[in-house]
């Protein structure tokens, strides 16, 4: 029982924790797609008044209904162009849901004013509320799922409140169009909302999952290719902001096939381990560490070249100091780098030219024997 209540503990902590640099891009793209759909929605949304019109219902009905319809369809056009936009809006995700949401509860209040049980016991603007959870999954941010459903629920409840407060008597809660509002059918309302609520954040905690296996290397849990080439356009637009500078390191460990055919696979394996726990231990905050192959690996330093070169010789000194033990025992075996370094924006202004004017210089490390770190050329 204690350790199923740490898994569910697990998920909840995931859920609610901001999601990676992958995960915050696939978000935005997704963004962009729920305000597609949303515009969509919102122009089919003005057929229903025509609908309910033509149905028999009352001119007051179809006005408030009319009047959602419309207001829902400025604000999509609004949420489109936010979206569309290039820089990323960290709180768009969740204004949009809010209003998804919101959205949903002032229809239910206007058909509430006209007539009571229109607004608490109509079935089609009820499942905005599921409308609005359900494109939560879009965006990959299981913040923003949580926060959409409990902001369903709380409005919801409020509004189911506030209706059977304001019935002076029964027969206000009696339709015949819309049949009787009872406090059962209101209570599993809110049940179903907190199910869909339940069921898509799980949803997203797999997806969450799964892009995050994508983004990380399986031996060393450290960042991949796939990760780098998400996260370092912000990195890029964060030091053009700052007026600041980067510089990236292209570490290579020096004979490591060598090294893997002398004491094995797995023992490599953990030299690798051993090797990136000294990286980790020695990397500042503002450092990232990304696996790129085998023994390849880059570190990204918000720093210029200088400070940038000083900080991974000290790696470097660190690693060459620390010898990985293959088994208890056995003779320690001395493990070095070689790294080559290249700053932005100076050197290049994409990640492809300052891979290309690192690994050159790694490559200069190399001929000059090794266990070293190059920051010019020769």
């Amino acid at each position: 029982m204690l350790s199923e209540s740490r898994k569910i503990s697990d998920i909840v902590a995931a859920l609610l924790s901001r999601p990676d640099e992958i995960m915050l891009e696939v978000g935005a793209s997704g963004e962009l797609l729920v305000a597609r759909l949303r515009a969509v929605i919102a122009a089919l949304l003005l057929l229903l008044p025509l609908a309910h019109a033509l149905g028999g219902g009352s001119v007051r009905e179809t006005m408030a209904w009319l009047l959602g319809a419309v207001l829902v369809n400025l604000f999509a056009q609004v949420w489109l162009a936010l979206a569309r936009r290039r820089r990323r809006f960290r709180w768009l995700g969740f204004a949009s849901a809010a209003f998804d949401v919101s959205a949903t509860t002032l229809v239910l209040a206007l058909l509430a004013a006209t007539h009571l049980p229109a607004g608490l016991n109509s079935t089609v603007v009820w499942c905005g509320y599921m409308l609005a959870i359900l494109l939560t999954a879009l965006r990959s941010d299981g913040r923003i799922t949580v926060f959409a459903g409990t902001l369903a629920l709380a409005q919801y409840a409020l509004l189911v409140l506030a209706g059977f407060a304001l019935a002076t008597s029964p027969e206000q809660l009696i339709s015949s169009d819309y049949g009787s509002v009872t406090v059962s059918n209101q209570v599993q309302r809110l049940v179903l909302l907190a199910i869909v609520t339940t069921v898509i954040a799980m949803v997203v905690y797999r997806m969450q999952r799964l892009v995050e296996m994508s983004g990380t290397d399986g031996l060393t849990r450290l960042p991949n290719r796939t990760w780098l080439l998400h996260r370092i356009p912000r990195l890029f637009y964060a030091a053009r902001e700052d007026g600041g500078s980067l510089t990236l390191a292209l570490i290579d460990l020096d004979h490591f096939k060598r090294i893997n055919d002398e004491i094995g696979h797995h023992a490599a394996d953990r030299a690798l381990v051993h090797v990136v726990g000294v990286l980790r231990q020695m990397a500042e905050p503002s450092e990232w560490l990304v696996r790129l192959s085998s023994e390849e690996f880059v570190m990204v330093l918000r720093k210029p070249m200088g400070t940038a070169w000083e900080r991974v010789e000290a790696i470097r000194r660190a690693v060459a100091e620390r010898a990985f033990e293959p088994e208890r025992g056995a003779d320690p075996v001395r493990l070095t780098f070689s790294a080559g370094l290249a700053g932005y924006p100076h050197e290049g202004a994409d990640l492809s030219r300052l891979l290309r004017r690192a690994d050159h210089r790694l490559q200069q490390a190399k001929r000059e024997g090794r266990n070293r770190v190059v920051a010019r050329d020769a």
